[in-house]
């Protein structure tokens, strides 16, 4: 029997573009594959997954290039990329709109913004919309349209069958409804590789967007004011604070409101009342100048980061806004912060057991962040992380598999809650091979030996 050659673009490490086709958005750990292929239709993905089952090579699958724990890279192995499989074809009539796997979510707003449309997503524009929405997917618009993948229809995906072979399958509320749950939540590169999805859009036109900002004495007080208030305000208001190093003396407030800058201006009175603002902007802008408004250039540049997180479901006391705070003056860097976005709203209707994205009762959804220059600074930077994760964990509960963290031991609890052994059951069903492994992919309930 014939075997199976790679289609596509196909990058080695003696090609000149291996380094840049390698990299990802986080710079460690580093990893090293043998080949890259990037596919550009259904059949290239099929070929590659074949390709590594009869070779016996490892492989992983990526997207965007935003895995902050690099498990979309593997050293001496394949990287199945889908980035340059990103068309995106919009139905005004059913408001609709199939995107490839690979589009990222600049290409998907903009498209969609040609045709008056929108889904809820990220804020930065590379991030792809396939890891996003497989791990939920949280923006600007997530407490009045709620998540990502609570917008998603319909996904076809790759997945491994037989011996050593892969076929493409599609998942909605009629057709592997198991697997369609667990793809709005469960996280990427568990059960196969995506390679299209589905989503309804939501008519969009005028927002209006704020942010207000403090110095380094008003940390209590302004981030007590944001907890109170963003979680309950108007569901038309999705807002984020970022609470940031000593040395960077910022603590910023912003948000989008689908309704009027005056609405806007009067929703806002509790968090203009705390403390000292020292700017204060309110304007209604046209969505897509919305979108690169919260689009952080410097979060799509290839950096040496450390991300972990949490969700809060109980606003903090004093207590934990000052181990916050002290964290935050004693930073290894200027660059860490801690960043907030309020959910509820659509998001909170949602059962936690409907879809595999569990964490359905969460007030806030918390972030750590620090990225450094020097390779020689990363234990310091590390150590920060999982010191601060461990200091809050009396006030908050999980991790956010979007933001995964490698030192977490107990991490199926973290990112699934309760849902994490029906996901084993649909692995189970849907790779009994677990040929779709990583550090911390979803196992089955059997390990199976080829």
């Amino acid at each position: 029997m014939e075997k199976t050659k790679l289609t596509g673009r196909i990058v080695t490490c003696r090609d000149p573009d291996y380094v840049q086709s390698r990299t990802n958005n986080n710079l460690t750990p580093l990893k090293c594959p043998k080949k890259i292929v990037f596919c550009q239709e259904d059949t290239d993905v099929i070929n590659a997954l074949k390709w590594a089952r009869e070779n016996h090579i490892p492989f992983r699958v990526r997207s965007g290039r935003h895995s902050y724990e690099n498990f979309s890279l593997v050293n001496d192995g394949l990287i199945i990329d889908v980035s340059e499989m990103c068309s995106i074809q919009v139905n005004l009539e059913t408001m609709t709109a199939t995107i490839e796997a690979g589009a990222n979510l600049g290409q998907v707003y903009n498209k969609l913004w040609e045709y008056g449309t929108t889904i809820p997503g990220g804020t930065e524009s590379s991030v792809g919309l396939a890891g996003l929405t497989l791990g939920g997917g949280i923006g600007m618009l997530t407490r009045i349209f709620g998540l990502t993948c609570d917008n998603l229809l319909e996904i076809e995906m790759v997945r491994a069958c037989g011996h050593k072979g892969a076929e493409l399958i599609k998942a909605n509320d009629n057709l592997n409804r198991d697997l369609f749950w667990a793809c709005r939540g469960g996280g990427g590169g568990n059960f196969g590789v995506v390679t299209s999805f589905t989503f309804k859009v939501h008519p969009v036109s005028r927002v209006s967007i704020f942010s207000v900002s403090w110095e380094w004495e008003d940390f209590e007080a302004a981030f007590d004011a944001w907890q109170k208030w963003a979680p309950v305000t108007d569901e038309r208001l999705t807002s984020e604070i970022e609470c940031k190093s000593k040395a960077a003396n910022e603590i910023i407030a912003q948000g989008e409101f689908v309704g009027s800058a005056s609405r806007l201006k009067q929703l806002l009175q509790p968090l203009l009342e705390a403390g000292s603002p020292i700017n204060v902007m309110v304007k209604e802008v046209p969505y897509i100048k919305a979108v690169r408004f919260f689009d952080e250039p410097s979060g799509n540049i290839p950096a040496y980061r450390k991300r972990s997180g949490s969700f809060v479901k109980k606003l903090f006391p004093k207590k934990a806004i000052k181990i916050m705070k002290q964290f935050l003056a004693d930073a290894p860097n200027k660059n860490a912060s801690i960043w907030h976005q309020s959910l509820g709203g659509e998001a909170g209707r949602i059962a936690p057991s409907e879809t595999a994205f569990f964490y359905r009762d969460a007030l806030i959804a918390q972030e750590y962040l620090t990225n450094w220059k020097s390779p020689s600074e990363e234990q310091q930077n590390l150590r920060w992380i999982k010191a601060l994760r461990n200091a809050l964990l009396p006030y908050t509960v999980g991790d956010y598999v979007n933001w995964p963290d490698r030192f977490i031991r107990n991490w199926p609890t973290a990112y699934y809650g309760e849902n994490f052994e029906r996901l084993r059951k649909v692995k189970t069903e849907y790779d009994p091979f677990n040929v779709f492994t990583f550090l911390q992919s979803i196992p089955p309930y059997r390990r199976w030996f080829l």
